[in-house]
């Protein structure tokens, strides 16, 4: 492997400079000769032309350079290993890639600026270290919308908010939860983004319904946007634009006939207000919330500690996955680039989480910043619990090891 140094530029891309020394192949250290620093430089100038800082073209140039002249590490390189309470790795690694690739993307878009944004997002990461564990406290996020890492973050952050919310309410009051998904049929690309608007509007009107309002305490809701990538349907290359939604309700509202929706009456009074000319899809199910004490892990624990249903893990998860956006491989593809259009688009602008009724008011109550366009460093209540006795680390990103390395 090649020598190299790398810092973040004010920009937030990457520089490569040239080493001044190489370990040869027996072991033993040198001056690289001119002729050795000449051939590594002029591999290294196609790093500077590669479209997006951070991506497979400065791996393969390093491979190249580095088969120039047989080196190898002048120095042992510790990788970024961060531990959450279980055990389990956090996996900043994975999702850094993610967001380079999702850059590559958006510079095939023409989006010059958002691909600049996103492959700066998290290049360095400044931890508070004690013999326990790793706790960020400093880095900047790009806040994206279609931002890998930034995603990440916020799934974690309003998972954490959803439990601390919903356990706040069953402790205020007596309740029974319900989750609701409310569909309205495919649409084109070129109409999402009214039918996002559309639906936003639909949603109000059905919530200020007389009916709604008796038997509706409060609420969370997810706006979720899925393609149909399936060649074979008759819906293929379409958008499907849906609301996850949590509600609160009162004990009573499965036994009073007053108070009970019943799901053909959640479909006629979804169609009233979003005056459809159809029957629209809609779900309806009861969930019984159970307590989780893992905090790093509420994502996963919320969905194994909910019944069968997952409801709870539905609508905390953000509803922005990027593998819905440009697949799971790491090509960029001319689909995927047109769905980054299309989203970054009709997305924009747009809420795709709130709160109503108590829960909005419990949210302020409890002091949560906003899980979407707030700080995405601390997702949790934390703030001082490592704060005496900790010292600072750093992470930073390697584009030619294409990992974070400590500092």
């Amino acid at each position: 492997m090649l020598c190299l140094s790398y810092h973040t530029k004010t920009n937030t891309q990457g520089a490569i400079y040239m080493p001044n020394n190489i370990t040869d192949i027996n072991g033993y250290q040198r001056q690289c000769t001119s002729k050795e620093t000449s051939d590594i430089q002029s591999e290294f100038i196609k790093i500077e032309s590669s479209p997006v800082y951070g991506n497979t073209q400065v791996e393969r140039t390093q491979e190249s350079a580095s088969s120039l002249c047989g080196s190898k590490l002048e120095e042992q390189i510790v990788f970024l290993k961060d531990k959450k309470q279980n055990g389990e790795d956090r996996d900043w690694q994975h999702k850094k890639k993610r967001s380079l690739l999702m850059a590559e993307h958006f510079n095939a878009a023409g989006l010059e600026k958002k691909a600049e944004r996103i492959s700066g997002c998290a290049n360095v990461l400044m931890f508070k270290k004690t013999s326990e564990r790793l706790r960020l406290y400093q880095t900047w996020f790009c806040k994206a919308r279609l931002c890998p890492m930034c995603n990440w973050r916020r799934s974690l952050k309003i998972a954490f908010q959803n439990k601390r919310v919903i356990e706040r309410a069953n402790e205020k009051y007596k309740l029974r939860w319900v989750f609701l998904t409310l569909t309205v049929r495919n649409v084109p690309a070129e109409d999402l983004k009214n039918t996002i608007e559309h639906m936003s509007k639909s949603f109000d009107r059905l919530f200020r319904y007389k009916r709604v309002k008796t038997s509706v305490k409060g609420f969370f809701r997810a706006l979720e946007v899925t393609k149909n990538n399936d060649p074979s349907s008759d819906f293929y290359g379409t958008y499907h634009p849906h609301y996850h939604v949590l509600i609160a309700v009162p004990p009573h509202y499965f036994t009073v006939k007053e108070y009970y929706i019943k799901k053909a009456d959640w479909q006629g009074l979804w169609k009233k207000a979003a005056r459809l000319d159809y029957d629209p899809v809609v779900h309806i199910q009861a969930v019984k919330p159970k307590k989780s004490n893992d905090v790093e892990s509420i994502e996963k624990n919320v969905q194994k500690s909910i019944s069968d249903s997952k409801a709870v893990y539905e609508v905390s998860k953000y509803p922005v996955k990027d593998t819905d956006i440009i697949g799971s491989t790491e090509e960029v593809t001319e689909d995927a680039v047109e769905t980054v259009k299309t989203l970054d688009f009709s997305l924009a602008r747009k809420r795709l989480i709130s709160y109503g009724g108590i829960l909005k008011e419990i949210h302020a109550e409890l002091n949560l910043s906003d899980a979407e366009d707030g700080d995405l460093i601390q997702i949790d209540e934390d703030k001082d619990e490592i704060a005496n006795g900790a010292f600072e680390v750093m992470a930073y990103w390697h584009p030619g090891y294409r990992n974070y390395v400590m500092k």
